[in-house]
């Protein structure tokens, strides 16, 4: 019986890996950020709890795409290396990815333009 091996190995799967965890430290981190700089920029003192919502889901959301990305990863290594590959994963978690950077989009333009509308 010959060994299996990965078409490109150590390569592509972990390069992929690899950049799906910097966007996730990068979200992480955007996320704690804006925990710090949001409740300090609310136009009210009431409203200070509630704009801490955005740094907690984003925070929340990191972990997800991190963990996410690890099982993506094993799936598709795992694919590389039978013999009958199941179905390489979809594109759900960069449909995902996309509406979380364009809800937080939506709130930079928000936060930009709430001082000019109160």
């Amino acid at each position: 019986m010959t060994e299996r091996r990965l078409f490109d190995p150590g390569l592509q799967p972990e390069r992929t890996e690899l950049a799906w965890r910097r966007t996730a430290l990068a979200i992480g981190v955007g996320s704690l950020i804006a925990l710090r700089v949001l409740p300090a920029i609310a136009p009210s003192p009431g409203l200070q709890q509630a704009w801490l919502a955005p740094g907690i889901v984003g925070v929340a959301f990191a972990m997800l795409l991190w963990l996410r990305s690890r099982a993506r990863h094993a799936r598709v290594t795992r694919a590389l290396l039978e013999e009958r590959p199941e179905r390489m994963p979809g594109a759900g978690l960069m449909l995902l990815l996309a509406l979380f950077v364009g809800g937080c989009g939506i709130l930079s333009a928000v936060v930009v333009l709430l001082p000019y509308v109160l």
